[in-house]
C-alpha cells in the first residue's frame, strides 16, 4: 500500500488526529453497522476500522444512511471493490439497491463484461423472468475470471429495475490492438506527467517487479484504454439521472482512473457530480483511515472508503517468485 504523501501541513495532522479520536467516539455506530452486516471474510474482522465509512474530503466518519443519501444527488456513482472479497459485493449490492429504488438510475456498467458482450446486453430485458443460471449462460459469462455468485445478484437487481446495462471493458482483441499501437490521441494528455509516472510505478508493483521495463508503456496504454472505455460506457448524464459503474478500486480512483476521462469527455461536468466509493480491506498495520487513500498527489484517490475484513494476507508476489 502506498502511504499518503508525508508532506502534510499541521492542520492536516490535526484533522487526522481528530478523526482517530472520532473513531473511538463512534464505536457504537460501528457496532450497529456490524450487526446489520454479517461479514463473510474474517481476517482482521475485529479491526477498529471494520464497518466504518471514511469521508476523505471532510476527514470524518459517516454512517451508511448518510452515504446512501449523498449518492442520490450525483450524476456518476463509481462503486469499487477488491474482486475476490464477498463483503465488497454485498455492500455494492446494498448501495446499488438504494439508488435503484430512487428510480433515477439510467445505466449500470460492469468492468466484468467486455464490448463483445454488448450485443447480448441489448436483448437482456427478455431474460428478466429467467433464473440467474440462464442469464449466466446467455451472457457467456467468464466464470473463471469473475465469480458469478458475486456479480449475478448485482446484474439481477439492475435487470429488475429495467435500467440499461452496459459492458464497460475492452475485449481481448481490442486490448492487443492497444498494446501494439501508439497512445490514441483521444487519451493522450488526459493524465499529467506526474500521474503517468505514478501509473507506471503501480503497474510495475502490481506485476511484482517482474514485468520487463520495455513493456511499461504498452501496459500503461492498456490501463488507460480500459479506463477510457469504462467512462464511455456511462452515457452523458442528464439532470436527475445517475450512472453507476461497478469496477475494481484502482479503476475508480479520482487521481488516475475513470473520473479523469469522464471530466475530459464532458467539459461542463462538475467534479462533485462524480462520487467514488472504495470498498477496502483493512490492514492490520494501520488504524489511520488516511493511510488507505494511496494518495500520491493533491487529489484524494477516493471520496469514501468503506472498510471491511480481509480475505487473505497471502503475499501474492512472494508466492509468484517461488514458482
Amino acid at each position: 500500500m502506498r502511504s499518503i504523501n508525508s508532506g502534510c501541513k499541521w492542520v492536516e495532522r490535526i484533522k487526522t488526529s481528530f478523526a482517530l479520536a472520532l473513531l473511538l467516539l463512534t464505536s457504537c455506530a460501528s457496532s450497529q453497522l456490524d450487526q446489520a452486516q454479517q461479514w463473510q471474510s474474517q481476517l482482521h474482522a475485529e479491526h477498529a476500522l471494520v464497518g466504518m465509512i471514511w469521508d476523505s474530503q471532510a476527514d470524518e466518519f459517516i454512517e451508511a444512511n448518510e452515504l446512501f443519501a449523498r449518492t442520490e444527488r450525483v450524476s456518476y456513482l463509481l462503486l469499487g471493490e477488491k474482486h475476490d472479497n464477498p463483503d465488497h459485493h454485498a455492500l455494492q449490492l446494498r448501495a446499488l439497491d438504494h439508488v435503484l429504488k430512487t428510480n433515477t438510475v439510467s445505466t449500470v456498467s460492469f468492468e466484468m463484461m467486455s464490448s463483445e458482450q454488448q450485443p447480448l446486453l441489448q436483448e437482456l430485458s427478455a431474460y428478466r423472468q429467467s433464473s440467474l443460471e440462464q442469464v449466466n449462460e446467455y451472457l457467456q459469462w467468464d466464470n473463471e475470471g469473475w465469480d458469478w455468485d458475486y456479480y449475478g445478484p448485482l446484474l439481477h437487481s439492475a435487470m429488475q429495475a429495467d435500467v440499461l446495462i452496459n459492458a464497460a471493458n475492452i475485449s481481448n482483441e481490442e486490448m492487443m490492438q492497444v498494446y501494439g499501437a501508439p497512445t490514441a490521441a483521444k487519451i493522450e494528455g488526459v493524465l499529467d506527467e506526474q500521474t503517468m509516472a505514478a501509473l507506471e510505478k503501480d503497474i510495475d508493483e502490481s506485476h511484482c517487479g517482474m514485468l520487463p521495463e520495455s513493456q511499461f508503456p504498452a501496459m500503461v496504454r492498456v490501463q488507460q484504454a480500459r479506463d477510457f472505455a469504462m467512462a464511455g460506457s456511462l452515457a452523458a448524464s442528464s439532470p436527475q439521472q445517475i450512472q453507476v459503474l461497478i469496477a475494481g478500486n484502482y479503476h475508480i480512483r479520482r487521481d488516475l482512473g475513470v473520473p479523469n476521462y469522464l471530466l475530459n469527455r464532458q467539459s461542463s461536468l462538475e467534479e462533485d457530480q462524480i462520487v467514488s466509493v472504495a470498498f477496502m480491506e483493512v490492514d492490520g498495520a494501520s488504524n489511520n483511515p488516511a493511510d488507505y487513500l494511496q494518495q500520491f498527489g493533491s487529489v484524494k484517490a477516493y471520496d469514501y472508503i468503506w472498510f471491511t475484513p480481509a480475505v487473505s494476507d497471502e503475499d501474492y508476489c512472494a508466492s509468484l517468485r517461488q514458482q
